[in-house]
């Protein structure tokens, strides 16, 4: 069972962080332009908000496949999983009350000029975790 856990958190990993983090950091690039005069980054910006928006929610399920593959693995509580867990919490608070609200002040016409910065601390926290995920600190496995 651990294994089928592990396999669905890792492609929910993929499939729905991995969206986020390049719609979120080609993001800025279009909002830059906004207020563009032939307006041509509008359509572009606002998929790509939806992207994150929409991938955001799908996202739920990789801390979820987490938690119930550590669980199942007997780690819930080792210092990796713990930091990881925290890091992830983070990611999303992150997303949650600074990328996606200045995007949408963004294709609201309002200069949002921390959208870059908050993008690239939310790709970070996730990047971290991945390292996390795959050394393992303290872990018996050898890897």
């Amino acid at each position: 069972m651990s294994a089928i856990l592990l396999s669905a958190h890792v492609v929910a990993a993929i499939l729905a962080i991995g969206p986020i983090a390049v719609a979120a950091s080609m993001f800025p690039r279009y909002a830059r332009a906004l207020p563009g005069a032939d307006g041509s980054a509008l359509p572009a910006a606002a998929v790509l908000h939806r992207i994150c928006r929409a991938y955001a929610a799908v996202g739920l399920a990789v801390p979820i496949l987490g938690m119930a593959t550590a669980v199942s693995m007997g780690v819930l509580t080792d210092a990796w999983v713990l930091v990881s867990i925290a890091l992830t919490a983070a990611a999303a608070v992150v997303l949650i009350a600074f990328v996606l609200p200045d995007q949408r002040a963004a294709l609201d016409g309002a200069r949002v000029t921390r959208l870059a910065m908050t993008t690239g601390i939310f790709n970070l926290l996730w990047v971290i975790v991945t390292v996390l995920m795959i050394v393992r600190p303290g872990s018996s496995t050898g890897v």
